[in-house]
């Protein structure tokens, strides 16, 4: 095959923990009568609460076929490649097995915003049940030199004021807030979805309105902008480039010897948007990463509206339609219209089995 699928997960193949129902027809046209996958997947999804394995077993379940956990790109995927971060001393924001994500990711000394807290009690007050008793602040020598921001946590207020001592010291805590320590330690982000459609009627806050609180209480503070190392998880240059690389990969696996010459990638939302101002340094690692297309195929399932529009500049979005994407992400409209609409993933396949004059 010369093409490849890149699926999103909610709103595509679940919503919530509910499978979409046509997510199953969908499947079994892409496996072989052996379970194995007739064209290269990726699954691509901004969660980030879970390990590679979790996820792949998972949708094993949901989909009944095998997936592997290098066929699943979380929204932190793309970390492996910030090798320049591993070795250091790295405050990682979230919830679920964080300390497992960030080792399985590479990063040797992690560590969490609960472990900060029991380090600095002094620190966390909102909660009057969780001031301590004593007035005494353990001794806590590690500076912190980068905060990763892995998904939304449980405990906003915690999470916030912390991460914000932490960027107003220069990775020390417990001292006095410095305003002058500008640019502050790099803070790297995965998974800017604003909202998120689960069960409910509504969308759901996601991490995207996590990362809106802690942007304005920074600059509301400093008044400075809050800066990204990186920004990961769709829609961002960086996450497709790496996804490619796992289609590419798989691809060699297979031993398939037809280049891949397009992705289509099956998604709930728009798809592909442009970073500002965020360093590119891992490109070189995805050299070799350049399809010739990415065609984007708009399911109705998600949550997609047919009835808005995106503004052509995002710092007008007060007067036209509201924009949802993240701050440093400027959305060029040829980019947000999809190549197409259909109703859902199983006739997304049929139509890419058709442009692709492809017969299983």
């Amino acid at each position: 095959p010369s093409f490849g699928f890149l699926f999103d997960i909610d709103g595509v193949l679940v919503r919530g923990k509910t499978p979409i129902p046509a997510a199953k027809t969908a499947f079994q046209k892409l496996v072989n009568s052996q379970g194995q996958f007739l064209v290269p997947v990726v699954f691509v999804t901004n969660a980030g609460n879970c390990l590679r394995q979790k996820k792949a077993d998972q949708l094993s379940h949901l989909l009944g076929v095998p997936i592997s956990q290098d066929q699943v790109m979380m929204s932190h995927s793309p970390l492996r490649m910030f090798k320049r971060y591993h070795e250091k001393c790295v405050l990682v924001s979230g919830q679920g097995p964080l300390l497992d994500i960030a080792q399985d990711l590479g990063f040797c000394q992690p560590i969490t915003i609960e472990t900060l807290r029991e380090k600095h009690p002094l620190l966390d007050v909102v909660d009057h049940d969780r001031r301590p008793n004593v007035l005494v602040s353990e001794y806590f020598c590690f500076k912190i030199l980068s905060v990763v921001l892995f998904g939304e946590p449980v405990r906003w207020e915690t999470n916030l004021q912390l991460i914000i001592d932490v960027l107003l010291t220069s990775g020390y805590p417990g001292n006095p807030h410095h305003h002058e320590n500008y640019p502050h330690i790099p803070v790297l982000a995965c998974n800017m979805d604003l909202m998120w459609v689960a069960e409910a009627q509504s969308p759901r806050f996601g991490h995207g309105t996590f990362m809106v609180c802690l942007e304005n209480i920074y600059k509301k503070i400093t008044g400075k902008d809050l800066k990204y190392e990186a920004l990961m998880g769709k829609p961002s240059k960086l996450t497709y480039q790496y996804a490619e690389y796992l289609i590419r990969a798989q691809a060699a696996e297979r031993q398939w010897k037809q280049p891949i010459q397009t992705l289509y990638a099956v998604g709930g939302s728009a798809t592909l948007s442009q970073d500002d101002e965020i360093d590119n340094s891992w490109e070189t690692e995805l050299a070799s990463a350049a399809a010739a297309h990415c065609r984007s195929v708009l399911v109705c399932t998600g949550v997609y509206n047919p009835h808005t529009e995106v503004p052509l500049d995002t710092r007008e979005s007060i007067t036209e339609t509201v924009f949802h994407g993240h701050r440093d992400f400027r959305f060029d409209p040829g980019l947000v219209e999809p190549d197409h609409i259909v109703p859902d993933v199983d006739a997304a396949v049929d139509l890419v089995f058709q442009l692709e004059n492809f017969s299983p």
